[in-house]
């Protein structure tokens, strides 16, 4: 260890040398943050490049790897809780993806098509939201305006964990907050942390998303040429097979890349058309398998940062009162009735995508609820946007108020809240 420079804190830090090609993998699992600085050379987390001298800060429970082509030196300020350099790196064959799907670019732009339509399909615990991240940034660093797709609804990484959106993306991911820019992003409403629930809800917001995507590209020259990056589930089985097959059939995709899945790969390439191409990926060893656990952890977390920021971004959201009569209150998907309870030649109806009223009571303390941008009831409430997401702090039945934590300040712009499975008790 060097002796203590004059512009870092009274914090140990360490400097670390890293041949090309190789990377420093950290990870911060407690409530510390790091401080890095790229000291010479160049350097860069999933695509996204470091500045040399600049300090970036990095929060607690992220896992970060830092990739070198070249070499370079870093100054790591703080104690993570795992730090090691590995030369066992699959950011070779990433760039080779990247370079081969901007050459689809190229080359559907002189055909006058939408740019390749990407699609990253694997297991969880893989990487594919790392990858999906590091080939968005390869992109725009070459001057593509591509659009990020997330339909992973079990962990938010455009938006608050039960949604999807899509987010056109004209400039590299903040290495600090480990997200893109979030204007012109739009979101909608599932509910649910898995397909699983209502597939046939999943499958109908995956469709509107695909038909979102065609508007944005007829209606934006370099959304076309750049087109997207759409990343998926990790429920790879059953049910979840289907909807990653919805998802490839709905946005017509050109490239399906399949991470550290073999028996994936081969059904994929079976049951899409061979204009697809299909290509298997490995995945980094420093990707971390998680427990159900830390998914439910993680799943608080998005939905707190939603709301309050992360430490480097902090966040300030709102607490106020709406009205009973202010609002009406639905949850999308009736539950099935067992077909003993049917009359005899009675089918069951599905109720899928059914709006169903929901009681203004106190068993609603702690549910998130999205705010539809509809206007009337007339509009279908399952594949309108939503204008952004609210929790129910307390519910006075009295006073026939709802008290709710919201990014925003009141009064609410629209009337119809959509009821999630999502909670989040609010211990700030």
């Amino acid at each position: 260890m060097s002796a203590e420079p004059e512009d870092v804190d009274c914090r140990s830090f360490k400097d670390w040398v890293l041949k090309k090609e190789t990377e420093l993998r950290l990870e911060v699992d407690n409530d510390d943050t790091l401080d890095i600085k790229l000291i010479s050379g160049s350097a860069e987390v999933f695509g996204t490049e470091l500045a040399v001298g600049k300090v970036y800060t990095i929060c607690s429970r992220l896992k970060i790897a830092l990739f070198t082509w070249y070499g370079c030196t870093l100054r790591v300020i703080g104690s993570p809780s795992v730090h090691y350099q590995s030369g066992e790196t699959p950011m070779i064959m990433y760039l080779n993806a990247h370079s081969a799907i901007d050459q689809l670019r190229t080359k559907y732009e002189a055909n006058g098509r939408i740019g390749p339509k990407v699609l990253v399909v694997g297991p969880s615990d893989v990487g594919k939201s790392t990858l999906c991240r590091t080939l968005l940034n390869y992109a725009v660093r070459m001057g593509r305006h591509p659009c990020f797709l997330d339909v992973d609804i079990g962990q938010g990484s455009i938006c608050i964990p039960g949604s999807m959106a899509i987010l056109p993306v004209v400039r590299p991911c903040d290495l600090e907050t480990g997200e893109f820019s979030k204007k012109a992003c739009l979101v909608y409403h599932y509910g649910h942390s898995s397909p699983g629930p209502n597939l046939k809800l999943y499958k109908t917001i995956v469709s509107e998303l695909a038909s979102m995507f065609k508007e944005r590209c007829q209606a934006n020259s370099q959304t076309k040429t750049g087109g997207c990056v759409i990343n998926s589930c990790g429920w790879v089985d059953g049910g979840g097979y289907k909807a990653l097959l919805h998802v490839a059939n709905a946005f017509e995709v050109d490239v399906v890349l399949v991470m550290d899945h073999e028996r994936l790969y081969n059904d994929l390439q079976r049951e899409l058309p061979s204009s697809t191409h299909i290509v298997p990926l490995p995945k980094s060893g420093g990707v971390v398998v998680r427990s159900r656990e830390f998914r439910k952890m993680s799943r608080h977390q998005a939905t707190r940062e939603y709301f309050y920021g992360k430490k480097s971004h902090r966040l300030f959201p709102f607490s106020f009162e709406v009205s009973f009569s202010d609002v009406q209150l639905f949850k999308i998907g009736a539950p099935a009735v067992p077909e003993s309870a049917l009359p005899i030649g009675m089918e069951q109806e599905d109720g899928s995508t059914q709006l169903i009223p929901v009681e203004a009571s106190r068993s609603l303390v702690h549910s998130i609820f999205s705010l539809s941008m509809a206007t009337t009831l007339e509009e279908d409430l399952t594949v309108t946007a939503s204008a952004g997401f609210l929790c129910i702090t307390a519910v006075d039945e009295e006073a026939k108020t709802l008290t709710v934590l919201s990014p925003a300040q009141g009064p609410l712009p629209r009337k119809f809240l959509l009821q999630s499975d999502i909670t989040f008790l609010d211990l700030e």
